[in-house]
């Protein structure tokens, strides 16, 4: 007889989601993490309050090789599920820009609400116990440092690559592949980029400016802050952004979002005939940058002598700055994995493997990347509940 009828690895967002769900159907379910504390990465989002969901949860806003894949768990545990689930915990909470929802308090107040329903589940929790070897044959038997367990079903949810030093790990993707299931690559999103050369020389003097840019790569457009580093760009533009670029690609950087600067610099002109370039790029923008942009690639005439041809050079700067980054920063810093576990191995209803079943994959592991924003613990949620409601 198998000793539970669930094994859930992983003790994160889509594991402990998935934990409750389960226990609360009546499942025998076992949560094992190599970790000391369960939510790790919940606890620290969102500066510790954590950006729990999102109200403009749509599946265009979410990256994957089938776009298609995410709308029936979507749909099925919705952002409105999750608000309610906060709302019975009495968690109070407030909305920021873009539909955004974050914990009035603390993080912490997402976990234990998550301990608490897995709690009425009957789930058990077992911290600290190091998976070293995972077989199947009548179900599957799960090896620890601590001893076997069995269950006829299992679910990896153990998250992808980002920020490893809160354990993140690739071993999800590694017993997906040894399943036989396929793997979308991997790589690092929602992250800052990098710069080298003549562009790094020019962003680095201008670390700790920040303003609103909409930042283009593509047909994609993102409008949030910007924030200069020493090496390179980072802010919510920028880690949006990050998602879709890939290298060699250029970047735009659009630093008067909203505006037409052609027709804001022929107005100044006209009203300012004697006033240097340099000072009206400096009523637009952050005097250092104003300031870097204009010996880096523009003259300094008085407005009455700046020709067309220098104002529409001006203006494509201002509204089209063009930079090709040279990497991102990695999955130290990343706030997601793209790619993983590839989607056409699984039920978009279930999470479960086609061709192993009982095997289940969800939340990060799986090749669904949301959008900054509470995007990827709705993924977590909704895959979460929709493998809980089928193991």
């Amino acid at each position: 007889m198998s000793d539970f009828d669930v094994i859930i690895i992983g003790a994160g967002a889509a594991g402990l989601m998935c934990a409750q769900a389960a226990g609360q159907r009546g499942r025998r379910v076992l949560v094992l993490d190599h970790a000391d504390q369960p939510g790790s990465k919940i606890l620290i989002s969102g500066g510790g309050r954590c950006n729990f969901t999102n109200l403009g949860i749509a599946p265009d806003r979410y990256l994957s090789a089938n776009p298609h894949f995410v709308k029936s768990a979507l749909n099925r545990f919705s952002q409105h599920d999750f608000i309610d689930m906060v709302r019975r915990h009495r968690i109070a909470f407030h909305e920021r820009r873009w539909g955004q929802l974050f914990c009035d308090d603390s993080a912490r107040q997402i976990v234990v609400m998550l301990l608490t329903e897995c709690r009425a589940g009957g789930v058990e929790l077992r911290l600290g116990h190091r998976i070293t070897d995972i077989s199947r044959a009548d179900g599957f038997r799960v090896e620890t440092d601590r001893g076997p367990f069995s269950a006829p079903s299992l679910v990896l949810a153990t998250g992808g690559l980002s920020i490893p030093k809160i354990g993140a790990s690739g071993f999800a993707l590694d017993w997906a592949k040894r399943f036989g299931l396929g793997v979308v690559p991997p790589r690092p999103a929602l992250v800052p980029l990098r710069f080298a050369d003549a562009d790094l020389n020019l962003i680095r003097p201008l670390s700790g400016i920040s303003l609103e840019a909409e930042i283009g790569y593509g047909k994609h457009r993102f409008r949030d802050a910007l924030l200069f580093t020493h090496r390179g760009l980072s802010g919510p533009a920028i880690l949006q952004v990050s998602s879709y670029w890939r290298e060699g690609g250029a970047i735009t950087v659009n630093l008067l979002p909203g505006q037409d600067a052609a027709q804001v610099l022929s107005r100044r002109r006209d009203a300012r005939p004697r006033a240097e370039l340099k000072t009206i790029l400096a009523e637009l923008l952050p005097g250092r940058l104003a300031q870097a942009l204009g010996e880096a690639h523009l003259p300094n005439p008085v407005m009455a002598n700046l020709s067309n041809a220098v104002l529409n050079r001006a203006a494509a700067l201002l509204n089209g700055w063009r930079l090709v980054p040279s990497g991102s920063e990695g999955y130290g810093i990343a706030e997601a994995m793209q790619g993983g576990i590839d989607t056409a191995a699984l039920s978009s209803k279930t999470m479960e493997a086609r061709s192993v079943p009982g095997l289940y994959a969800i939340g990060e592991a799986v090749d669904v990347t949301g959008w900054l924003g509470g995007y990827n613990f709705q993924w977590a949620w909704s895959s979460g509940w929709c493998a809980g409601q089928a193991v």
